[in-house]
């Protein structure tokens, strides 16, 4: 009668882990997918074309060299109107794998940028160059979910 006891009590606890652990187990319809870094651009009227330039120029090369690398996924430009005089109009977007590999390669970034772009000087010179032609408004990080359980 006792060992029944202990086993029925055996059990019991052992049950009742199992579905501790079974509960644990979320199953989502969605995972975490890649990182996106968004600039939020205000193009000054009449300045278009002029950004666009730069956009297809060396924002472009930077970027391919980064794909290159491997250190980016791929990357975006969208462009829409703007709703007020304080609203952005174009957003560049560049996607990485995840967010360890986004802080992983900031100084192997920095370093690339030196010999696609030029020293900092040079760089610095660029920045306040567009500053005449765009405002950024904000930078974001955002992760896409995917609509798809993990695998």
């Amino acid at each position: 009668m006792k060992s029944n006891r202990k086993f029925l009590g055996l059990l019991v606890a052992l049950v009742l882990a199992l579905s501790v652990v079974t509960f644990a187990q979320v199953n989502r319809p969605y995972r975490n997918g890649s990182v996106w870094s968004i600039g939020f651009i205000r193009m000054k009227p009449g300045m278009d074309t002029a950004y666009l330039n730069y956009v297809a120029g060396d924002w472009k090369r930077e970027q391919e060299a980064l794909k290159k690398d491997g250190q980016i996924i791929s990357y975006k430009v969208l462009q829409t109107e703007a709703h007020g005089s304080t609203d952005w109009n174009l957003m560049l977007l560049t996607e990485y794998k995840d967010l360890a590999t986004y802080e992983q390669n900031l100084d192997k970034t920095d370093a690339l940028l030196q010999t696609v772009i030029g020293n900092d000087e040079k760089q610095r010179q660029g920045y306040r160059d567009r500053l005449e032609i765009r405002e950024v408004l904000a930078d974001r990080l955002a992760r896409e979910i995917v609509l798809e359980p993990k695998r």
